[in-house]
């Protein structure tokens, strides 16, 4: 049922999942415009596609599944379900609305198209690959070794019986779940790789939304429950998120999605203005009243009103855009937020040539058939490789090559942040030449894209976010939605949730809040089963 009226203009900052989907569920459900500026050259926020010479680059990674029956259907409706799963086989997915997508589309034919992929990834460390999550196999017991491996067992059985309490940090959250053995073995390392400090610094509610509910008890059930039945459903609601086998993925990357939802909602009548920044947000009251925009390529501003505002800027940059109208104790929270960084260097190879890379699933284009690898080793920085072959064969120009992403977190201005491109990509080759990944013959090409503020992070003053919730809940008019703009740790499905329970709130003229943030933190919504 459409709000009666047209005058209504909602004023969007960001073209990221979150706000194309505010804006795509405005313009489906009433006749409110949607207006969104977006500061890059393109949508897609960390969900872009980026190309480069052919080849299309997925930042970070984005495997489309969801336990929200509602968000599965929302993908299916933008980009059909191609007509079987990969690999072929008897096997038909089990999906919530099957009546949509009663024929699939053919992939080879059209490009719009979901594709269905078959998860592989393995975590490298001591150099030998182990299936990720980490599989309690006679194969996994063996390569740790026996003494390892009771620890393992004894140290889990310990952290049952004399749990930490009260959880005070990530490290003690995890030893919890996993035992002091196994969080030592894959745990510790690879997470301070990721953020760059301790463990003991980090909050357990990083924990909470990751990893709630998957412990070394359920992947001892996984494991026996996989040797008897094979997992191609797409419905996710009654698994552990970390167990998943299957999930969908765009023809040309998840940038396709976005890139299809930015084209039906200027084609309904909103706007989509690239290339410009909000600088500024004035208050009346209880409201936002308007924004001040600037164009990032001829730096002149103009002011836009609106009647509503969706903000998934980082949350620091939003409070800045207020001004001093803030209280001082709500500025000073926002200032000491701090975000983790991300570099991806994408490199171009004849080959991977590691005869151990195979692990028994190498393919007949000579590369494993991993998405991710999850390079635990300390000596080198790299924290994740990407296959962007294996995520779709569409995402490489040439199909006898080997398109990969090294993923390298750090922090916007350190030493790894300053170095020149080509100071990354010799990093990322040296690195792989450590590794015994490649020859020097097998590199073909590369190129370096930066990402600033991609992981909100869970230390600093973000123990006292709770200031900054209670501040801008009190605006009726303004949604904080997205991983930055609710600086939380969101999949992009829990981004679109967010922007969805916020247009539910217009319609229904909901004032409260509470159930937009309580999207990724009500049970249904954590890894855990119900």
């Amino acid at each position: 049922m459409r709000e009666p009226g047209s005058e209504k203009t909602a004023v969007i900052i960001g073209a990221g999942p979150a706000g194309l989907t505010a804006a795509y569920e405005l313009t489906e459900r009433t006749r409110i415009r949607p207006v969104i500026y977006e500061m890059d050259d393109a949508v897609g926020g960390l969900s872009r596609t980026v190309l480069h010479r052919g080849n299309r680059m997925d930042i970070g990674g984005h495997r489309f599944f969801s336990k929200s029956e509602r968000v599965m259907d929302w993908w299916l409706k933008i980009l059909p379900l191609q007509s079987a799963p990969e690999g072929g086989g008897p096997d038909v997915p089990d999906l919530h609305a099957p009546s949509r997508v009663p024929d699939g589309t053919d992939p080879e034919k059209e490009d719009r198209g979901m594709l269905v992929r078959r998860r592989v990834s393995r975590v490298y460390y001591m150099g030998k690959f182990f299936h990720y999550p980490i599989s309690l196999s006679a194969r996994t017991f063996l390569q740790l070794g026996p003494k390892r491996t009771a620890g393992i067992t004894l140290s889990y059985l310990r952290s049952r019986l004399f749990p930490i309490k009260p959880e005070r940090s990530l490290g003690d959250f995890l030893i919890n779940r996993f035992g002091e053995e196994l969080y030592q073995t894959f745990f510790k390392d690879y997470t301070e790789k990721v953020w760059g400090v301790p463990c003991h610094r980090i909050s357990p509610d990083w924990g909470a939304q990751r990893v709630k509910g998957l412990s070394t008890g359920r992947a001892v059930l996984h494991a026996i429950s996989s040797l008897f039945f094979r997992d191609s459903s797409l419905s996710q609601r009654r698994r552990e998120t970390s167990l998943i086998g299957h999930f969908l993925y765009p023809k040309f990357g998840p940038g396709q999605m976005w890139q299809e939802a930015a084209r039906l909602i200027s084609q309904r009548g909103g706007e989509i203005h690239l290339g410009h920044r909000v600088t500024g947000l004035k208050m009346q009251e209880n409201r936002i009243v308007e924004a001040t925009v600037r164009n990032e390529s001829t730096g002149k501003t103009h002011v836009r009103q609106g009647d509503y505002f969706f903000s998934t800027m980082p949350v620091k940059e939003l409070i800045r855009a207020m001004g001093p109208v803030v209280p001082e104790e709500v500025r000073r929270v926002a200032e000491g937020l701090i975000y983790r960084d991300f570099i991806t260097v994408g490199l171009l190879l004849r080959q991977l040539r590691a005869d151990n890379l195979s692990g028994g699933e190498r393919n007949e284009k000579r590369f494993p058939r991993d998405h991710w690898i999850y390079v635990q080793e300390r000596d080198v920085k790299v924290g994740r490789i990407q296959i962007f072959n294996n995520w779709s064969p569409h995402l490489v120009r040439d199909p006898f090559t080997v398109w990969v992403g090294l993923e390298y977190f750090c922090n916007e201005g350190d030493e790894l942040w300053r170095l020149s491109d080509q100071g990354m990509l010799r990093l990322a080759v040296e690195e792989l030449l450590r590794l015994g990944w490649i020859t020097r013959e097998d590199v073909l090409d590369g190129t370096v894209l930066r990402m600033p503020k991609t992981y909100p992070a869970y230390f600093g003053s973000y123990e006292r976010f709770h200031l900054i919730r209670d501040y801008v809940d009190r605006l009726e008019n303004l949604f904080l939605i997205g991983r930055n703009g609710m600086h939380r740790y969101n999949n992009q499905d829990h981004s679109m949730l967010a922007a969805m329970t916020a247009v539910d709130n217009i319609v229904a003229n909901r004032v409260s809040k509470e159930n937009i943030w309580a999207v990724n933190a009500e049970e249904v919504y954590h890894e855990e089963r119900q």
